[in-house]
């Protein structure tokens, strides 16, 4: 099979650069607001504070036994990454470009945050809230960011893709 190479560079750029702006961000959280406390911005609608999360979001599984946590929250997000790259690189030359834009956005960042899964003892830095009073966000990170705008971009745009792929 041939690939669209312009497609194919396309979406290993911008898998490699949200990759790489997750990682660089976390590490940044990390030495600059590791146990300092709440930074407010913005009227306290921006917050920047350090946490990290040995559960998925809003620390969702965080007291799961370690071998139930380790198959829902590490291998079975890698088998559904694998299975979306799969259909990535079997549809890359239908796909059109928001489909790979929406696709790679779940795939970096679904990898950002398996990277801290495996090399961070299964915690996952998060360093972001938003919200106005009371009504807030859980704390996040790029990579939870990178997902949810993937994740609506694939399903604003999903009738067209059922279309470019059947």
């Amino acid at each position: 099979m041939k690939f669209d190479k312009t497609k194919l560079l396309l979406f290993a750029l911008l898998v490699f650069f949200s990759v790489g702006c997750d990682r660089v961000t976390k590490d940044l959280a990390k030495a600059h607001l590791d146990g300092l406390g709440e930074f407010s911005y913005l009227g306290d609608t921006f917050r920047l504070v350090y946490v990290e999360n040995p559960g998925a979001a809003m620390s969702f599984g965080a007291d799961w036994n370690p071998d139930v946590k380790f198959w829902i929250l590490s291998l079975l997000p890698m088998i559904v990454l694998g299975l979306v790259l799969g259909f990535v690189l079997k549809n890359i030359n239908s796909l059109r470009l928001v489909h790979i834009t929406g696709l790679g956005l779940i795939i970096a960042g679904g990898m950002g945050n398996l990277l801290d899964r495996f090399f961070n003892n299964s915690l996952v830095p998060d360093f972001m809230n938003l919200g106005v009073n009371s009504v807030r966000t859980g704390i996040f990170n790029v990579a939870d960011v990178c997902i949810t705008t993937g994740i609506i971009i694939t399903l604003f745009f999903y009738r067209s893709m059922e279309r470019a792929t059947a």
